[in-house]
Formats: structure tokens, C-alpha cells, sequence
């Protein structure tokens, strides 16, 4: 990968034949945990501007119709977060010249903040082409980390590195957005308006004629193109600017009319219980792990191809380009003496050319057979095929492939190997017909199908379902207290227990409709490898298994603890005490915001130096001056945890450990943590 600094250009044709679409990742690391940015891209036209607001891509408006553009989502890394996007560069409309890669921070945070400020952009195959980090943020709000950019019949990138201190309405006026100024809603009593926790863009945000000459950024050493002679372009219609006011979701408006179902099913009209609702994808008559991986095969292959924005959302992010899709199961390939079967083939088409995948499906916790997929790697390979996906109840972690495969240097056609979760292609199709949306009421029917399939107890279909072998005999030990601090079999707990809080993740995000990400406390660069060592010897020490998970968008980080020794599960996070408050006031505050909270809920004060009042909420409700600290001190926050039993079994049964982790994250933030609303909470100290 070729590393460039700020203002340098290169082209991206030099550096891949296979740069027809590209990824794009913008990655930042926070020591706290806690940072985060929003990333947007503008599609610009000769004259530096958009030609409309279809041209303006941000959380609220993810994908280009045409395919072009389509935000990938958030995936955690080992020391922070990751942010990509797919630029399909033969599908960008010819009238856009420049592609600008932008970030935001919201409630007065800066990119001063964070750290290891970083664009990337990789080819079609995932192999990394070039690189840009930035060292010297500070005060900006906003950033344009790079741009794509045309010349003559090749794309090139630039690295910018260009700051705003006037947040994303500043750089999206710059490119002729005019923003328009939304009125924030009325604070409740005890909540001083102005936090800047609470408002971003909406308030102050100053509308900016469409003509407005933007920023000088670094200038590129090609020559400008020559004038052309050609009619004034419309002037850009006014587009709502995201107020990225966060807790209560954003108030952006799109001009995509998209689908969604309601939460709530309409009344049945069936007599009584035991009528059974028609299904589209029966389930009941499997019988064996192979009949569950050939059906499982066949129906997410076909909804992938008869719903192009879920179809879409699953392979963008393998390198495929934006095109017809077509799907097949069962395939005969020639493989020496015995033609090799995949599960499935995947095949786009876009402007004459081919991407193929091929398929390897596993259900019901099944593992993948490296053999089996090794030689579906050489079969790509020599068939000049793009990439084979693995597909299984399991969870990928960084640093840890899911089956090893050797590559054939010496062939000049790379083939990528991908995995993913039946667990991530129901958050995906969650995420689509709940919160997204897709194309129409059959698409959304269609996917709404697939869940059904899914959530089947003989679908095979479920996630990640087993701690396992080691997770026994690492628990027994840990019990009677006879387990080596250097025994390698917690190493394998400790994996199994990230790819659980992976997995929550992914279940709590689909039901919020915003990505939940693990949070690692590590700086980029460290060994995922040497970080789970020391965690598994903290496990042998002390017994526990912990992490963190941050909502994206908000502030709220939940700590989990797993105690092996007590167990139990205890889910907790920290509010900080509004500055400028009167201490009986915030606590009274506290307590209303809870009203709904669990009676059980731990409610601890903190204080700078020592132990602050506890007691759980029932008892504090009716005495809330309880939780004032003795001696006059002022609080400086409060630390909310629930404690549950933890399962005793490896498994997701109804006494498992991954069922009682998963339902404890799930009802700590429906009854705690949705209720504080713009009350930020950081992650309780695990204790």
C-alpha cells in the first residue's frame, strides 16, 4: 500500500487493474472509548458543487440509486472504529467530477479528540491501494479526509486533510447545500438549553447561497481541464442538513420514499391460537443439517436477488459492484477427478463485466471445513472468479480468520475470502424493513419472510450458539479455583465471549435501527492476538469475563461483566452530573428520569474521592436526598447497574450463557438506558 501525505495525488489505475469500484475507510481510535464521527459524502460537479441533494449521502440517505455511492456501516477494529464506503467509479453519472470523503462530530466534540485519523481506499478485491493519515486536528467539527477525483478517462485520489470549526453545515454549505434551520424541541425543567451535548447543526446553522466559493483546499499538481462553453447549472435545492442531535434520532428527511412494516402486527383473524400463519419458507419438515444448509442456501440467495437494496447491502461490502444480480445453488464445477457442488454462486453484472462468488453455507453451529474451502479457492482462482463466502452461525474476529487458506502467489488473479454471520444477515434485513426501508411492499413482505426463517427453531439459522469445548472446563476451574493463569483453553473462552458481545451488538442495533459497537480501550496498532492473552489471564485471575458497547450516535457506553465465580451478569453504565447544578436537583432529576426503570435497578453516587450512597431504586424513589453524599460534597456522577443470573449452560438454550448475556444487555437498555434520554452515560467502571 502506498503511503501519501497531505495535498499528494495518485492514481488509482496505476496502482490496481481492478479499481473499477473501490472502498473507502475512514478509521479514528478514542483512548476513552467514547469518540466517534459521522461520515457523508458529496458528489460535485465541474463547478464544486452538487447538482442536487440526491448528491448528499450521510447516515439518513446511505445509498445512490444508482449504486454508485452506498455507506457500509461502522465494523469495530481492535482499538476503535472503522468507517467504509463503496464507490462504484463505473456507475458515477458523468457529469460528477470530484467525490469528497468527509466526517462530522457532534455535541461540541473535535477531531482533536481522537486519534490515528486515517483514510483508506482498496480495490474491488479488498486489496489496500493507498493511504493518509492526519496528525494535525484540533478544533475542527468536520473534516474532508480525501476525494476521488476524474481526469481525462482515469479516477485519481487526493488526500485533503481540510478542517471546519463550523461542523457539517460549514463544509456542506461550501459545496452548495443550503441548510435549513430546524427549531429545537423545549427542554424539560433541570435541562439548560444550549448544552452542547444536546443540539448540533440545527440551531446556529446559517443558510449560504448556492454560488458560495468553497474553502481553498491543497492544490493538485494536474492541470485544469480546459472551459468548456455550457449552461449555468440549477441552482441546488435546499436539503436538510442532519441537527445529528443524538438520544432522540435524527430529525433529517430524505426524498427517497422507502418502506418499512410497523412493530406491531395488524390482529390476526384466525379463530384461535393453534391456526398457524402461511409461511413462505416452511421449515418444519428438516431433517438433517444438510437439507437446513441447502434450504437456508436457497432462500437467501433468491431474497438477495428479488430485493436489490438487501441483495446490495451484503455483497457491497465484498467488493461487488452495483448491477443485475443473479443467484444459483447447487452449482457443478469441475474439480480434477470429482466436480466440487458449493452451496450457492453469486454473479453481478455491471456494464458487460462479471463478479462471481461462490457460496459455502454451514447451519446449525456446524463448522466450516478448511479443505472444503480451500479448494473452492482454487476453483475461483482458476476460473477467474472474485471471491468465496463462508456463511455460518459463527462470528468473524479481527485477527482471527474463521479457516486458513493458503494463496497462490504466483497467480496474478487474487480471489478474496469473506465470512458472514447468519446473525449479521438478519441485523441486515432488520435494519432494511424496520428502520431504512426498502422499494415496496413486496420487497419488505419478502424480507420479513426471510426473518420468519430465521428466528425458526429447525432453521439452523441462529448465530452464534456455543461457547465451546473449552468453556466447561475453563468454568469448572475457575470454580474451584484451579485453573493455570497460562491454560491456553481460556484463550478460547475469551474469543467465544467476543464474538457473544459481537453478536449482542448486532441484535440490540437491529432492534434500535443504529449500529451498537464493541469498544476496545487499546491503541491502534496493538496485537488482537496479545490483547485476548492478557484478558484470558485476567480471567484466570479473577474470574470475569468484561466489555463494552457504545451505541452509535449516542454517548452511552454499557459495561458487561460476566462473573464466573458469582454468576452473575452485570450490566452498568455511568451518567455524569450536570456542572452548575444544584445536587438535590440533579438527583430528583435522576430519579424521575427512572420512573420506569426496574425496581432492582443499583443506584450509586460518585464522588471524587471515596464511596458515595447507594441503594437500589425502589428504595430510593420515595427519599431521593439519600444519594447526596455525606458531608456536603458535590456528586460528579452516578454509576446505574442491574444484576441478573447468569445461565449455566454453554449453549443458547433457556437456561444458556449467551441466552442470559444477550437478554440482560437487551433489558438494561429498554429499562435503563433508553429512559435517560439526552443524559450522556459513559461505561460503569467494571468492578
Amino acid at each position: 500500500m502506498q503511503e501519501i501525505s497531505k495535498g499528494a495525488n495518485v492514481s488509482l489505475t496505476a496502482l490496481s487493474e481492478d479499481a473499477g469500484a473501490v472502498v473507502v475507510s475512514l478509521s479514528w481510535s478514542s483512548v476513552s472509548g467514547a469518540g466517534d464521527a459521522d461520515v457523508s459524502v458529496l458528489l460535485l460537479d465541474a463547478n464544486g458543487k452538487v447538482r442536487s441533494e440526491d448528491d448528499f449521502y450521510f447516515y439518513n440517505n446511505p445509498a445512490a440509486a444508482d449504486g454508485s455511492v452506498q455507506l457500509l456501516g461502522k465494523t469495530p477494529t481492535g482499538n476503535g472504529d472503522e468507517d467504509r464506503i463503496g464507490v462504484d467509479l463505473t456507475a458515477v453519472p458523468e457529469g460528477v467530477e470530484r467525490i469528497v470523503v468527509a466526517a462530522s462530530q457532534y455535541g461540541g466534540a473535535r477531531f482533536g479528540d481522537l486519534d490515528d485519523l486515517r483514510m483508506t481506499v482498496a480495490d474491488r478485491s479488498g486489496e489496500p491501494l493507498v493511504g493518509f493519515s492526519i496528525h494535525d486536528a484540533g478544533v475542527e467539527t468536520a473534516f474532508i479526509f480525501g476525494e476521488l477525483y476524474r481526469r481525462g478517462e482515469e479516477w485519481k485520489f487526493r488526500a485533503v486533510g481540510q478542517g471546519y470549526e463550523t461542523g457539517l453545515a460549514g463544509l456542506a454549505t461550501d459545496f452548495g447545500i443550503a441548510v435549513n434551520e430546524e427549531a429545537e424541541e423545549p427542554e424539560e425543567a433541570g435541562n439548560p438549553a444550549g448544552d452542547p451535548g444536546e443540539a448540533g447543526l440545527g440551531a446556529g446553522a446559517m443558510e449560504k447561497a448556492p454560488d458560495a466559493e468553497p474553502e481553498p483546499v491543497a492544490p493538485a499538481p494536474d492541470p485544469a481541464p480546459s472551459p468548456v462553453t455550457a449552461p449555468a447549472p440549477a441552482p441546488a435545492e435546499p436539503v436538510a442538513v442532519p441537527t445529528q442531535t443524538r438520544g432522540r434520532g435524527p430529525r433529517t428527511t430524505t426524498t427517497k420514499k422507502k418502506v418499512t412494516l410497523p412493530k406491531v402486527a395488524k390482529s390476526s383473524l384466525a379463530e384461535n391460537d393453534s391456526w398457524r400463519p402461511a409461511r413462505l419458507f416452511p421449515v418444519p419438515t428438516l431433517k438433517s443439517d444438510k437439507e437446513r444448509e441447502v434450504r437456508a442456501t436457497s432462500v437467501l440467495l433468491s431474497v438477495m436477488a428479488q430485493v436489490p437494496e438487501f441483495g446490495r447491502r451484503l455483497t457491497a461490502a465484498f467488493g461487488a459492484p452495483a448491477g443485475r444480480m443473479q443467484t444459483f445453488t447447487e452449482v457443478s464445477l469441475p474439480h480434477g477427478d470429482t466436480p466440487r457442488r458449493p452451496d450457492g454462486v453469486i454473479r453481478v453484472e455491471r456494464a458487460g463485466k462479471l463478479w462471481t462468488a461462490l457460496v459455502e453455507t454451514k447451519t446449525n453451529g456446524n463448522p466450516l471445513k478448511p479443505e472444503q474451502v480451500q479448494e473452492y479457492m482454487d476453483i475461483a482462482a482458476r476460473r477467474g472468479y472474485e471471491a468465496v463466502i463462508t456463511l455460518s452461525n459463527d462470528v468473524a474476529l479481527e485477527g482471527a480468520p474463521m479457516v486458513d487458506v493458503k494463496i497462490d502467489g504466483r497467480r496474478k488473479h487474487k480471489v478474496s475470502l469473506w465470512h458472514l454471520s447468519w446473525a449479521e444477515v438478519a441485523h441486515q434485513a432488520q435494519m432494511l424493513i424496520r428502520h431504512e426501508g426498502v422499494g415496496n411492499a413486496a420487497h419488505a413482505w419478502l424480507l420479513q419472510e426471510l426473518l420468519e426463517y430465521l428466528r425458526h427453531d429447525q432453521s439452523g439459522c441462529h448465530g452464534f450458539q456455543n461457547m465451546g469445548a473449552a468453556w466447561v472446563p475453563v468454568r469448572k476451574g475457575i470454580e474451584d479455583e484451579t485453573l493455570a493463569s497460562d491454560d491456553p483453553r481460556a484463550v478460547e473462552v475469551v474469543e467465544s465471549w467476543e464474538r457473544l458481545i459481537r453478536q449482542v451488538c448486532l441484535r440490540l442495533g437491529g432492534e434500535l435501527g443504529q449500529k451498537a459497537l464493541p469498544v476496545q480501550r487499546v491503541r491502534r496498532g496493538s496485537d488482537p492476538r496479545a490483547r485476548r492473552a492478557a484478558a484470558a489471564e485476567r480471567l484466570c485471575l479473577d474470574g470475569r469475563l468484561t466489555a463494552e458497547l457504545r451505541i452509535d450516535g449516542t454517548s452511552s457506553v454499557i459495561a458487561v461483566t460476566a462473573d464466573l465465580r458469582t454468576s452473575k451478569v452485570r450490566t452498568c453504565v455511568d451518567v455524569p452530573a450536570p456542572e452548575g447544578s444544584y445536587p438535590l436537583t440533579t438527583v430528583k432529576r435522576l430519579v424521575r428520569l427512572l420512573a420506569e426503570a426496574p425496581a432492582d435497578l443499583h443506584v450509586e453516587t460518585l464522588v471524587e474521592a471515596g464511596n458515595g450512597p447507594r441503594g437500589t431504586l425502589e428504595r430510593l424513589r420515595p427519599e431521593p436526598g439519600d444519594l447526596l453524599p455525606k458531608g456536603g460534597a458535590a456528586p460528579t456522577g452516578f454509576r446505574l447497574s442491574l444484576i441478573k443470573g447468569m445461565g449455566n449452560t454453554r449453549g443458547n438454550t433457556e437456561s444458556g450463557f449467551i441466552r442470559s448475556v444477550d437478554e440482560a444487555v437487551a433489558r438494561f437498555h429498554q429499562g435503563v438506558v433508553a429512559h435517560l434520554g439526552p443524559v450522556e452515560a459513559r461505561a460503569g467502571r467494571q468492578s
